[in-house]
């Protein structure tokens, strides 16, 4: 059953928690996305199997959590993000981030680094509001998000999406790829070679950037954004199970 927390910043978040073995597994999903996603879902079934700890919920402006999405911003779901692992867990969490839930998994590590014991991302997008739309926007489009206050673009896998100015200079004080970017922890990275979404550069990129003492990249030939089907959802349990393995906690 859905539950609901109050953030310190006042917004309303659904989530849905399982009780079990530590570290909490907690799942980060992606822009326009909820916690009903296949991924999220499939993780939930491997938590209650395995008896351990999981947490999924959705941001605000996202699935059943009040707000509308055009009001959001990187910052508003960081903080979400942070409000709902700190109401709900109190043991060290594994977050497992896919898409945009990547920068936030990222960005999760720069504020509460002593609370993750590792990461597994999934087409991790950091950045994504600079140096994927601000870049490529032409100059039409960036007169209008100045004037109109807002541009939509079209998804391969939803309805347009409608990106605001506030997204775009929110996101350029939310950077990760600029400044060092320490993963003291285990970090493994998926990545399908079939993404047109997020790049394969982008997930060489993050490799290159990051420093930390255990991290791998794997690339799945073929394999799309959605990262959903059969063999995906499988090296992603395997993926999360031995980063758990590999944290000692």
């Amino acid at each position: 059953m859905t539950e609901f927390l109050d953030t310190p910043q006042g917004r309303r978040l659904a989530y849905h928690k399982t009780d079990g073995q530590g570290p909490c597994v907690v799942f980060c999903g992606g822009l326009k996305s909820d916690m009903e996603g296949t991924k999220a879902v499939y993780l939930e079934d491997w938590a209650r199997r395995t008896g351990r700890a999981f947490l999924r919920f959705d941001y605000s402006g996202h699935g059943e959590s009040a707000g509308a999405f055009t009001d959001g911003c990187i910052g508003d779901w960081h903080e979400d993000t942070v409000a709902a692992i700190s109401a709900q867990t109190e043991e060290p969490v594994v977050v497992v981030g896919s898409s945009m839930g990547g920068w936030q998994a990222l960005l999760l590590a720069r504020a509460v680094p002593d609370r993750i014991a590792g990461m597994v991302t999934i087409a991790a997008a950091p950045d994504f509001t600079e140096d994927g739309y601000w870049a490529e926007f032409t100059d039409e489009q960036k007169t209008q998000l100045e004037e109109v206050g807002h541009v939509e673009l079209p998804s391969d896998y939803m309805e347009p999406y409608v990106i605001t100015r506030r997204m775009i200079e929110d996101g350029r004080q939310r950077l990760v790829l600029r400044t060092p970017l320490e993963l003291r922890f285990p970090v493994r990275m998926l990545q399908g070679t079939a993404d047109t979404a997020v790049s394969l550069a982008t997930a060489v990129r993050l490799l290159e950037h990051a420093d930390g003492p255990d991290m791998r990249l794997t690339l799945v030939k073929d394999a799309d954004h959605r990262f959903s089907d059969e063999t995906c959802l499988g090296l992603m349990e395997a993926a999360v199970e031995e980063v758990i393995a590999r944290a000692g906690v």
